[in-house]
């Protein structure tokens, strides 16, 4: 090839490469060098010499590189896959490489280690292309997609193809023809969401569903034929998904199988025909139009599928269909709330405005109308808009806007998880983060970025409440509503049965005694007169939660506590998102409804307009509790406006978390900042009042030291802090200087003893929070406040392994700055202490045993004390530190980004990320129980609205496949507890 042709982006891509700007030009030179330092070492002197040029494609792959660590490393591993596009362009060189997954199955001596590390190779080879063709702007977001499935499609197949050859040389099926090893097999395997959709993201997992079908032409014996078939999908999900060093080829996700915690994972055809006939929901309905087949027996697949027509597509919607629509409906209208939208931390796909809200509408109307209109019975999103759009059920604009920021979304998604291969949906919450992800989408700032992606999520709502507004109604009309006089009115009773009320006569008594004015929220004719505009859309608001009767008898006791309506009635009826989201609390978060119904105020920062669109972060806090304090002078004053802010403050970072504004890891940090603030306030306000009595001691410096899940940031909306208190003085300071002079020991103690006083006393406004201070030397055998070097020597000396294990997460939150630093320090030297590795692991496991045998689980959801629940995690996130396991320059005492940087040595990367990925599912229906519930999660009591909630934060369709992946993800992190701590 001529040496024009080597410096030429057209060569490559077929076109000239888009220019693309890095953030930091020294890490785009620095990314550069390093892949110009593996080609010389590789000998790939084409792309060398390309690297050491000056011309716009070097300059290309430099900014991709520096905005992509992952896209560096693949050519810094594998700098031949770029050599090899001076010789064939990029797309005939990912048809080679699907061929060459396609023939990876065939060898006779091929192995499973081999077939492994083989489509290890070709998948990274090829997405690392496919990326690298998107930023070029060589391949639009639409073909990205198709070619991300066809490269899942391939290697699937592949690893089908290679299965059903091993077993039939070990005689286990007789295959009709080995040339083409899956015809005539009876193994079935089907790809759901986006894979069935050839819409598959840079990062994702695939859903298969997995079938045998026992009277194919390949199986000898059709009794045994499942239990192969079990073992072979076991060992494809291995091939596909384990981590290695070659890392991995797609995460594999068997959960949307027919009752998945009680079927094998390989489920015989007529067993899956019959449940689907006889026990199919309408998530499943909806789930099974992406369904197609792409690997194993495809006309077995095909036949399948034509047989489930019926079911998927019915000609008439019943009843109960009708209300599950509705349901699905709701469930992307809760995810709504007011105002602005927070850029940074926003979820590209289930935040509001985000791509779920365009896939979730395009099929309920397939639902709906699919059973009548064949060509709506399509796989693709965009595909089905512009049908919906050609049927009617939407106008030209609609479908052309929709179809625009579907793609857009769909593209920030993909530059999103580039960066380093991350199934990740969640924008930075940095600046710097953000840059990047502008940068790789072609924008000069992260500020044009936010304003075009803002706008976006703002056309998909309305688009999307307009969509809901015009699709043809399917209920009748809200009917008649009368609560005069003493006597229910029929028509009434039958209005409300119909919205949802189980004992509609109740529910009329109770709505009577607001407009009898027996409230003091009603008390005046104008307030009853708003409240009788405003009860409509009340009861149908109400009427949809599911338990109707609960939600309207938490929003009478929230009336019954309310100082004045007016204002409060006039606000629901002006603003329908703030009405959504009260109703929200009242159906699906019993705690949260508790609260405002005590404490009506909280509900005031809720009109605030900002309220979701900026993060509830360390700096946000502190200033508006600045401003909270201003002017309070007097002790009790002061502690009163700290339990005011902080149970106001809870309760926001409670709806953000709910509206899914704020996802559980940033709730956690949040709560955890709100603690770190109000409980330094309160020190403050302790030392200062302590002293006009008692005086000072002479050098005396106060640090509080945050335990358990306030040190490691992960409080929920319920949770008690553990604290240590430190202390210090001058060496020859013998008395405070006050008053009533006290010994250094006796004044730091009673300082302590105010300090719980002020913090956990309850008064008119409640409890700040509940301490717990049995982490400190001694335990409660020991003194309050203990002094910074007695502190030192018993962790040094005295302590046990399991005080050693707690102060891995350790964190100093309020006092004398110059006193955090030297306790900082001196738990980092603790922590690096020489240690018996084989002790530590020991011990912590006779801990765990004893743990689970005094305080056993109470069920699946019990996620703190189920074997393989957050405290295996913690463990094994502590022994790893305390074995110096832990790839990580700074120190952190978070359990998620310590399993995060979890030694190669100490952890395979696969256990790894199985490990993080379980501490954000626990963490996740931790947070979101904690907030909503009293008590733990109880299926058969939680109301139906919360169980939608964890559905859709967790983004699956059922609480059965909820429950078989907790189950699932208990079992595999209990299993690498046993292999890292029992080793």
């Amino acid at each position: 090839m001529a040496h024009s042709a080597v410096v030429d982006a057209s060569a490559w891509f077929g076109r000239p490469a888009d220019p693309l700007k890095p953030v930091d030009e020294d890490e785009a030179r620095e990314a550069l060098e390093i892949v110009a330092d593996a080609a010389r070492e590789a000998g790939c002197a084409k792309l060398g010499s390309l690297l050491d040029s000056d011309v716009p494609l070097k300059h290309f792959l430099a900014a991709a590189f520096g905005l992509s660590p992952f896209l560096r490393d693949c050519a810094r591993r594998n700098p031949h896959m770029l050599e090899a596009l001076f010789e064939a362009p990029l797309e005939a060189r990912l048809e080679a490489l699907i061929h060459a997954i396609d023939q990876s199955a065939f060898p006779q001596d091929q192995s499973e280690s081999g077939i492994m590390k083989a489509l290890r190779g070709f998948k990274t080879e090829a997405h690392a292309l496919i990326a690298l063709a998107r930023l070029a702007g060589a391949a639009d977001t639409e073909l990205t997609t198709r070619r991300l499935s066809a490269l899942a499609d391939a290697c699937v197949r592949a690893a089908v193809n290679h299965l059903l050859l091993d077993a039939n040389r070990a005689g286990k099926v007789r295959l009709p023809e080995p040339a083409d090893p899956a015809k005539g097999s009876g193994w079935i395997v089907l790809a759901m969401g986006k894979l069935g959709a050839n819409e598959l993201n840079f990062s994702s997992d695939i859903d298969l569903i997995v079938l045998v079908d026992p009277q194919a032409p390949a199986i000898i014996d059709a009794y045994e034929a499942v239990d192969l078939f079990v073992r072979l999908t076991r060992r494809l999900v291995r091939i596909l998904q384990d981590r290695t060093e070659n890392g991995y080829v797609f995460r594999t996700d068997l959960r949307l199988r027919p009752d998945p915690g009680s079927t094998p994972l390989a489920i015989p055809v007529d067993a899956a025909l019959h449940y689907y006939e006889g026990r199919g929901q309408n998530w499943e309905r909806a789930a099974m139009i992406k369904a197609r087949p792409i690997a194993g027996d495809l006309a077995a697949g095909t036949a399948f599928l034509r047989e489930l027509q019926p079911y998927v597509w019915r000609k008439y919607l019943d009843y109960a269909a009708i209300a599950d629509v509705h349901s699905i409906k709701r469930q992307i209208h809760a995810h709504k709330g007011h105002g602005e939208v927070a850029v940074k931390g926003h979820n590209v796909k289930l935040g509001r405005g985000g791509i779920r809200e365009i896939e979730f509408f395009v099929q309920t109307q397939q639902l709906i109308a699919g059973g009548r209109f064949p060509e709506l019975r399509g796989r693709q999103t965009v595909a089905m808009l512009a049908e919906l759009a050609a049927c009617g059920w939407i106008d030209a604009e609609a479908r052309d806007a929709l179809t625009r920021q579907y793609w857009f979304l769909r593209d920030v998604e993909h530059a999103l998880q580039m960066v380093a291969d991350e199934q990740t949906h969640m924008l930075p919450e940095d600046d710097e983060g953000l840059e990047r992800i502008a940068h790789l989408l072609g924008f000069d700032s992260a500020e044009a970025f936010s304003d075009t992606f803002r706008e976006s999520l703002r056309l998909v709502e309305r688009h999307y409440a307009a969509l809901f507004e015009t699709a043809p109604q399917l209920s009748r009309g809200i009917g008649n509503l009368v609560f005069t006089g003493d006597v229910d009115d029929p028509g009434t009773l039958e209005t409300l049965a119909q919205l949802g009320f189980s004992r509609p006569s109740d529910m009329c008594r109770v709505i009577r005694g607001w407009h009898y004015g027996r409230y003091k929220a009603t008390q005046s004719a104008e307030a009853r007169e708003r409240l009788t505009e405003l009860t409509p859309a009340l009861l149908e608001a109400l009427g949809g939660t599911r338990r109707a009767d609960e939600a309207l008898l938490r929003f009478d006791a929230f009336l019954a506590g309310l100082p004045a309506g007016i204002q409060l009635f006039s606000l629901l009826q002006s603003n329908p998102a703030l009405l959504d989201m009260l109703v929200s609390i009242m159906g699906a978060a019993p705690r949260l409804a508790a609260i405002i119904t005590k404490r009506p105020h909280v509900f005031d920062g809720l009109l605030d307009p900002a309220l979701l669109s900026e993060l509830p972060d360390r700096a946000y806090l502190a200033e508006r509790l600045e401003s909270f304090l201003a002017g309070a002078q007097i002790y009790e004053d002061i502690l009163d406006r700290l339990r005011i802010f902080s149970a106001e403050q809870k309760f926001l970072i409670g709806i953000r978390l709910l509206t899914g504004a704020i996802d559980a890891m940033r709730a956690g940090k949040a709560f955890s900042d709100l603690a770190d603030l109000t409980v330094s306030a309160a020190l403050d306000a302790v030392i200062e009042t302590f002293a006009v009595r008692h005086g000072r001691i002479a050098g005396g410096r106060v640090v509080i030291l945050g335990m358990g899940k306030l040190g490691s940031r992960e409080l929920t909306a319920g949770s008690d802090i553990d604290l240590i208190l430190l202390y210090d003085h001058a060496p020859d300071a013998e008395y405070s200087d006050g008053e009533k002079p006290l010994a250094p020991s006796e004044y730091y103690a009673r300082l302590t003893q105010r300090l719980i006083a002020a913090v956990s006393a309850p008064t008119a406004e409640g409890v700040l929070y509940e301490l717990d201070l049995r982490l400190r030397p001694s335990g409660n055998k020991g003194p309050v406040a203990t002094e910074i070097g007695a502190f030192g020597r018993y962790q040094r000396q005295d302590a046990w392994t399991w005080e050693h294990m707690a102060l891995t997460r350790a964190r100093t939150i309020a006092g004398d700055r110059s006193l955090r630093d030297r306790v900082e320090a001196e738990v980092v030297e603790v922590l690096a202490l020489q240690r018996q590795h084989g002790k530590i692991r020991a011990e912590a496991v006779e801990m765990r045993a004893l743990l689970e045998k005094e305080k056993p689980p109470r069920d699946v959801w019990d996620l703190k004390l189920i074997p393989g629940g957050l405290i295996d995690l913690e463990f094994i996130a502590q022994v790893a530190v305390l074995v110096g396991s832990v790839d990580r320059r700074e120190r952190s005492t978070a359990t998620a980004e310590i399993l995060a940087e979890l030694s190669p040595s100490f952890c395979p990367p696969q256990a790894r990320q199985e490990l993080v990925d379980a501490h954000h599912l626990y963490t996740m229906l931790s947070q979101t129980t904690r907030l909503c519930l009293d008590g733990g999660f109880d299926p058969d009591e939680a109301p139906p609205g919360f169980i939608d909630l964890l559905l859709r934060q967790t983004d699956l369709p059922d609480l059965s496949v909820l429950a078989a992946h907790v189950e699932e993800t208990a079992a595999r992190v209990r299993g690498h507890f046993e292999r890292l701590l029992k080793s």
